[in-house]
């Protein structure tokens, strides 16, 4: 337990979330003295000089500090200027995201070998059809031959996304010709996810790459290997393994949580821990086991990315996004958490013992103080979750804090993969994307946006991600979204057909012909990938130019707050999509690095970047780029932007 600081006494907890579930916990958490990562981030004041990415601590010669006001005044002791910092830095957080998306996808593809080859039997492919059509996407013939024989091949070849050291990964088999003409002139092909990244963090190394305009081609093909490599493997492997995502209508918030059931959250993002575990809470005897410890059941729920996937494929209800995991902690009902790899906080261990809940890790490459390890294992995976549910079980016999469970439930619709778009607006045997591209050239749908990343605690949570998708989808704008901003969304209400009441006129009448959301969510922050598929179809199909930077499309993460999300970010942008961050960004106004990023990239044929902290600017900004590229293929129509007022805020809020 904590003692609570005089700032966080006076910052109340509606400034901190617009979740009101998580209001509620945290008013609960400073009751209990208990600290979380919202009031961490009010006694921490970001460091300005970081968060402009105007300092150097790659080498003991420094730290080196330059002033962002003054940015080429002084240099770094090397003789680093400001350029060159800040593409170093901006380099390694690419690394290091794609390295995350890259080691998940390697180990996805692990599995799926052995799976192949038989080793193991826990798992096996689930959608032998999603096998067949990725095999074809990257030139596999599939004709006569037997699902083992593909897959094997399918290994094969992906397998050199990773270890290849020259030529280029195989989906860029799937990249529109004139993209992937734009990145071989440009030199930015990746050749292997794994030289790109050792290349990356070799060139960033004090002494070695000192040009901005260099390091900026080598994060570039990095950041390719990811969302066309790493990414794209772990969300096909994932969807061949365990099933293609369609549309299920599924719980979400912390109303999620059953008083009277032993519930288990699993937080993360690999889905076979996940898949793992929905076997254990199943299993005939566990379930007896937790009928005798006085339970009615064992309810198993999701958190983050690894729940977002399961909700998206199995319904399996959903508790919170980032920014509300230790607050969840904070209900006293949560028997068990489980946690794999990536967005995991430090704090959850601390806030879990101060509520009697047991936290356990279960992946070799994150261990937490305080928490314990139960190693996982592909080969024999129930051993690691089966114990998970005892050890859950025995927690709620022996429950000792008081239960306060918000009673909010939210309701909404998810699991849109690119493959049930391409069914939803055709069919199974009339099945294209055609309807959408002429929907988008005779104006009912204005364009396309993708709102995606995570959480963060300098902000208020979920309002920028709400706020800025209501802007969107009132100017006839369909958003897909991934990962937390999701829930966020399905949390505001966004995410049911009946929605379409808050969009314009034209995307409200696509919605309701199809019976479709206006926010498609389609899964964890790794599924991003799935919107580049959709991206690329947009362009095959016709109508819309022949790149993927001449579509009237745009990105944004209003709440990002990881190195993921910048890999993520420059993999839009170098594949020709305008994206805006929001919160902060790691640059310095004024200097020949930032107009590289933010106008010279569009020149040579990719995207650029926007930033913006204001949901509203984002929209402006978003809308303006989707108009500019209507304008230039030729489908511009007379039409105003509508931007609400605040009467207009207050209905959509009663509504």
């Amino acid at each position: 337990m904590e003692k609570k600081t005089e700032i966080e006494k006076k910052v109340n907890v509606r400034d901190l979330t617009i979740c009101d579930a998580t209001a509620q916990m945290l008013e609960k958490a400073r009751r209990d003295g208990v600290e979380t990562a919202f009031d961490r981030a009010i006694n921490m004041k970001a460091c300005p000089i970081g968060a402009d990415s105007a300092c150097c601590k790659h080498c003991a010669m420094g730290p080196c500090r330059l002033n962002a006001k003054d940015p080429y005044g002084k240099v770094g002791v090397c003789g680093a200027d400001i350029d060159t910092i800040q593409a170093r830095n901006f380099s390694r957080m690419v690394a290091s995201g794609a390295a995350a998306h890259t080691d998940h996808g390697m180990s996805m593809l692990d599995l799926f070998r052995e799976v192949v080859n038989g080793h193991i039997t826990d798992y096996s492919i689930k959608d032998p059809l999603k096998l067949e059509s990725v095999a074809q996407s990257i030139g596999i013939e599939t004709e006569g031959k037997s699902v083992a024989e593909i897959a094997k091949e399918l290994y094969t070849e992906l397998e050199k996304t990773y270890i290849q050291i020259e030529g280029e990964i195989p989906f860029m088999k799937r990249v529109p010709p004139k993209t992937l003409e734009t990145w071989r002139k440009l030199g930015v092909v990746p050749r292997g996810a794994m030289r790109e990244i050792m290349e990356m963090m070799h060139r960033t190394h004090m002494g070695v790459d000192q040009h901005y305009e260099n390091l900026a081609q080598q994060f570039t093909r990095t950041a390719i290997s990811d969302g066309w490599g790493g990414s794209m493997v772990a969300t096909e492997i994932s969807d061949i393994l365990f099933g293609t995502p369609s549309p299920i209508c599924v719980e979400v918030n912390m109303g999620v949580l059953k008083e009277n059931q032993v519930n288990i959250i699993i937080h993360g993002h690999e889905p076979n821990l996940f898949e793992s575990i929905l076997e254990s809470v199943n299993e005939p005897s566990l379930v007896q086991a937790a009928k005798d410890a006085g339970a009615a059941g064992i309810n198993l729920v999701g958190m983050c990315c690894s729940g977002a996937e399961m909700l998206s494929r199995h319904g399996i209800p959903h508790a919170g996004n980032f920014m509300s995991t230790e607050a969840i902690l904070v209900t006293g009902a949560v028997d068990a958490l489980g946690v794999d790899v990536q967005c995991i906080k430090q704090g959850l261990a601390k806030v879990a013992e101060c509520y009697g809940t047991p936290m356990f890790t279960t992946n070799s490459r994150c261990r937490i103080e305080g928490a314990v390890h139960i190693p996982f294992d592909d080969h024999h995976p129930k051993e690691c979750t089966d114990e998970i549910v005892i050890r859950a079980i025995t927690r709620f016999k022996h429950r000792t804090h008081p239960i306060e469970i918000p009673n909010i439930v939210n309701v909404g619709v998810h699991g849109f993969s690119h493959e049930y778009i391409n069914y939803m607006l055709g069919g199974s045997f009339r099945g294209s994307y055609t309807p959408l591209n002429e929907n988008i050239i005779n104006g009912r749908i204005r364009g396309v946006a993708g709102v995606v990343g995570c959480t963060n605690p300098r902000v208020k949570q979920d309002w920028v991600h709400v706020e800025l998708v209501k802007e969107l989808i009132k100017n006839d704008i369909l958003v897909l979204q991934t990962g937390c901003s999701q829930i966020a969304l399905a949390k505001a209400g966004l995410t049911v057909p009946e929605a379409a009441i808050l969009a314009g006129p034209g995307l409200r009448e696509v919605c309701e012909t199809v019976g479709m959301p206006p926010v498609l969510g389609m899964g964890s922050c790794v599924d991003n990938s799935r919107i580049l598929v959709a991206a690329a179809e947009m362009v095959r199909e016709g109508g819309l130019g022949d790149s993927l930077a001449s579509l009237p499309v745009a990105g944004a993460a209003p709440e990002w707050m990881s190195e993921k999300a910048i890999s993520i970010g420059q993999y839009f942008v170098a594949s020709g999509v305008y994206t805006v961050f929001g919160v902060t960004f790691p640059i310095v106004e004024h200097t020949k690095f930032y107009k590289m990023m933010f106008e010279d990239f569009e020149k040579q044929g990719l995207g650029k970047w926007g930033f913006a902290v204001d949901p509203y600017e984002m929209a402006r900004m978003m809308i303006d780029h989707i108009d500019k590229k209507r304008k230039a293929l030729g489908i511009d129509k007379a039409r105003e932007r509508t931007l609400f007022d605040m009467a207009d805020r207050r209905s959509m809020e009663a509504a």
